[in-house]
């Protein structure tokens, strides 16, 4: 995968854009094609099974990471297949909860990787090491655990809204098994997120 690489070694500036713009856009331009047109049942399996792949994907690779960069593009990854689940329906709620996903999920990366660059400061690189930024700089490390929770989808912070939205969308499509594999694959960011202290 292209994606761990090219955010760890790119200025946090350039990985923040490439994290948001090309979802915004995706999203926008899908939308638009969901809105005017339907489509058939064979693309709607082929999104279900895009969405699943990606939400597992995300959420598993997040898990072997040690670097602070690289959980944020699998993370980025497993976004990618919650914000599908909303085309996976092919409903007007479908499309509300993508674009509420969209949103919050641009605003937790700003947020995320606007605190990056504090990490570079103090020397932090590895996730193991986010315990001194406690110490040195304790509202960003305060605010960057809050992030990484809203991240996970912990109640009540934003993420958390947005794959309830997501996921009840699923559910209201009848597509149960695709909110089934997003409530286990918000478990396991659980964890991953847990890791950054």
């Amino acid at each position: 995968m292209w994606a761990p690489d090219i955010y760890e070694g790119s200025p946090t500036p350039v990985t923040a854009f490439l994290s948001i713009a090309p979802k915004i856009s995706i999203s926008a331009n899908m939308s638009r094609v969901s809105i005017v047109a339907s489509y058939g049942g064979t693309l709607q399996q082929i999104f279900f099974f895009c969405s699943i792949a990606s939400m597992i994907l995300g959420a598993l690779a997040a898990m072997a990471q040690m670097k602070v960069k690289r959980p944020l593009a699998h993370s980025s990854i497993g976004h990618v297949g919650y914000i599908r689940t909303g085309f996976s329906c092919g409903t007007i709620e479908g499309i509300q909860s993508l674009l509420i996903g969209i949103f919050i999920y641009a605003s937790m990366t700003i947020d995320a990787f606007a605190i990056v660059p504090a990490l570079r400061q103090t020397r932090v690189k590895y996730i193991a090491d986010l315990g001194a930024l406690a110490k040195t700089n304790p509202i960003s490390a305060m605010t960057f655990s809050i992030t990484m929770f809203s991240y996970a989808g912990i109640p009540p912070l934003a993420g958390f809204c947005s794959k309830f939205y997501l996921f009840f969308a699923a559910l209201g499509c009848g597509a149960y098994f695709l909110a089934q594999v997003g409530v286990v694959t918000s478990v396991i960011g659980r964890w991953a997120a847990g890791r950054f202290p």
